[in-house]
Parts: structure tokens; C-alpha cells; sequence
């Protein structure tokens, strides 16, 4: 068994066959059904939106939040009741990620593990291509 295939059954990934590009993690996809329903964001209209933006330490940064609904030209991934928004623009970027969620002493928060990161800062929420 390889490293890859290890931190993939360790991570639960969990993806639509039909639909590659980005994958969710159990854990990742249990904090954000906690996050919508205190948000007030119904599963069956609304979802969460990944994106990029231009800034941060290495150049761009990651941008997680929710919305009520998709916009015309996003790709939609569905994660058993919990659907994931991306722009064009972003997917180029993140396509073939994986977001887990992460809960330590030291930090608590979403974790991009995207292999079209050249590099990436200490606080994880930037990144170059």
C-alpha cells in the first residue's frame, strides 16, 4: 500500500463517481452541515463555496463559504446532502483537491490538500500554482 492510498482510507474520501474534480472528507463534510444549519442554510437549495482570490503570503489564498444558492456557470459536486460551488475560474486551481477539516490543540480549521500547489505559508490558507 502506497503513502497516497493510505491518507486516502484514512481520510474517508467521499465523491460522486460521476463527478471528479473535488473530494470532501467525513469530517470536512460534518463541519459544514454543522455550519449551515447555524447559518440557517437548507442542504437542498443552498452549499458551500470553495474558491480562490489573489492575495496572502504566497499569492493566493483559499476562500470557503457558504451561499444560497449556485451561480450560472459553477460546478456543483454533491456530497450526499451537502453540496460543493465552484467557479471556472477556481477550479482550475483546485481541481483534484481534497478538503479535510482539521481539529488540534494548535489549530482548528479547513485544510486544503491540493496537489496543484507549488507551495503553500505556515498558516495553510495560502498558496501558488
Amino acid at each position: 500500500m502506497t503513502g497516497r492510498q493510505k491518507m486516502s482510507t484514512q481520510l474517508h474520501v467521499l465523491d460522486t463517481p460521476a463527478q471528479k474534480g473535488i473530494q470532501v472528507t467525513e469530517r470536512a463534510l460534518k463541519r459544514i452541515r454543522m455550519a449551515m444549519a447555524k447559518e440557517g442554510i437548507s442542504p437542498a437549495e443552498g452549499g458551500v463555496r470553495l474558491g480562490i482570490q489573489g492575495g496572502g503570503c504566497s499569492g493566493l489564498s483559499y476562500s470557503v463559504r457558504f451561499d444560497t444558492q449556485p451561480r450560472e456557470r459553477d460546478r456543483i459536486f454533491q456530497f450526499e446532502d451537502v453540496r460543493v460551488f465552484v467557479d471556472p475560474k477556481s477550479f482550475l486551481y483546485l481541481s483534484g483537491m481534497t478538503l479535510d477539516y482539521e481539529e488540534t490543540l494548535l489549530r482548528q480549521g479547513f485544510q486544503f490538500m491540493n496537489p496543484n500547489s507549488s507551495r503553500s505559508c505556515g498558516c495553510g490558507s495560502s498558496f501558488s500554482a
